[in-house]
């Protein structure tokens, strides 16, 4: 789904043919945003908060700040991120799992009858794809990570610590406990940035995950720029701009403030093809790049406390994390054969769910997740029959009348084009 990684980068100076050997390496860092399940990734991470003047640092070229973030070791850091998602669709934290791919237990957030647990981290984690949200985020190498939610009288905590996973949230005295899967952090692009391997893989939760699926991209439909300089959470940054050269993309611009010392991606704003404010906008208001305490992830779980054990949960056939597909492969487990469709930042993903068109797909949903699916819903038709669309300012969704679902961070004639190619 990524375009190919002999980039074709726009530097200062103009463009470049192609990047020369070693570069190509570091190219593949940098993406146009994932297209099947980044409806999942959606989720912002609003800025940092003002600069107080752009610095004065050394001139430097998009391929050269591409290998700076590539060859970024930062493993120990802690700080705040601010998080602002504006994607067009109603708010998300009372949904629980029916919007959401009705993978939540009964409930939602607040646990349930059926014994779900308000601590299990994918429904919760859901919620940071609409509105504004602050994190307090903390890691020490590939075995220890931290990622709080912090709500104005409540906090949500997902805490990895060697080969446990705890979540605790305060609102419900509930905890969630996981084995973290053996070697997960080894060998670990991801885990050696800081993320939480035991988070779910489509969800980013920092500036660094957002760039690193950004940057995967700088091909040749991709244009790739050095924009300035920042001064982010009182650090000195560049500004590197992404820009998709394909028409039909829903992807307008996507800029990273990356620290000019260590190469780390501080802040990442990704503005919509079809203007306004960004869609996605993630920084770090606070950051500190010493090692955390050790007692920074500790956990024992209060006194009185619930707490689910993911295995059981899991067996009882409770546990969202256990349920949601997470990639391709997942879905062919479902019965859904992934098809791609077209390059670059126009790609689409087709999937055929044998049958179950919108109107059979809502059937049995609640109201408040009928009302959600039909706000975002546009009724088209084209050679490959009728259907409907289904929008937000970032990923759209094409759901014919026959089972058939078109799905791409691109425009809606994007995905009729697509849909009438593939018939």
């Amino acid at each position: 789904m990524a375009p190919n990684d002999s980039a074709q980068i726009t530097g200062e100076t103009g463009e470049t043919g192609g990047v020369p050997a070693g570069r190509r390496r570091a190219a593949r860092y940098v993406v146009p945003i994932a297209v099947a399940g980044i409806t999942a990734a959606t989720i912002g991470l609003v800025p940092a908060l003002a600069s107080t003047g752009d610095p004065d640092l050394p001139k430097i070229s998009a391929a050269e700040l591409i290998e700076k973030i590539a060859a970024s070791d930062t493993e120990q850091l802690s700080g705040t991120v601010k998080i602002t998602t504006d994607l067009g669709i109603p708010s998300l934290g009372g949904l629980g799992g029916s919007a959401a791919g009705t993978f939540a237990p009964k409930g939602g957030a607040e646990g349930g009858e059926d014994g779900g647990s308000a601590a299990e981290p994918t429904g919760r984690l859901m919620e940071l794809a609409s509105g504004e949200h602050t994190l307090r985020v903390a890691a020490d190498g590939p075995d220890k990570q931290r990622l709080s939610i912090l709500d104005n009288a409540a906090e949500y905590s997902l805490i990895h610590n060697g080969g446990e996973v705890w979540a605790y949230d305060s609102a419900s005295n509930e905890a969630y406990h996981a084995k973290a899967p053996a070697g997960a952090a080894k060998g670990s692009e991801k885990g050696a940035k800081g993320k939480d391997q035991t988070a779910p893989k489509d969800l980013p939760a920092t500036p660094q995950d957002f760039a690193q699926e950004a940057l995967k991209a700088a091909g040749d439909t991709t244009s790739v720029t050095v924009d300035g300089t920042a001064r982010i959470a009182g650090r000195d940054a560049y500004q590197l701009v992404i820009k998709p050269k394909q028409k039909g993309s829903t992807v307008g611009s996507i800029k990273v403030a990356v620290d000019s010392k260590t190469g780390t991606p501080l802040k990442f704003t990704l503005l919509p093809s079809s203007g306004g404010k960004a869609a996605i906008d993630v920084g770090f208001t606070k950051v500190d790049f010493s090692k955390p305490a050790a007692s920074t992830f500790d956990f024992t779980p209060p006194k009185g406390a619930k707490v689910t054990e993911a295995d059981e949960a899991k067996a009882a056939g409770k546990d969202q994390a256990h349920k949601a597909p997470k990639d391709a492969k997942d879905l062919k487990g479902l019965g859904a054969e992934p098809n791609v469709i077209g390059e670059g930042w126009t790609t689409v993903v087709q999937l055929d769910t044998g049958g179950v068109g919108p109107a059979a797909a809502s059937k049995d949903m609640p109201a408040q997740a009928r009302e959600f699916m039909d706000a975002l819903g546009d009724k088209v038709d084209g050679k490959f029959g009728s259907g409907t669309v289904f929008k937000t300012r970032l990923v759209n969704a094409l759901m014919t009348d026959d089972g058939k679902v078109y799905v791409g961070a691109v425009t809606k004639d994007t995905l009729v084009k697509a849909a009438n190619a593939a018939k």
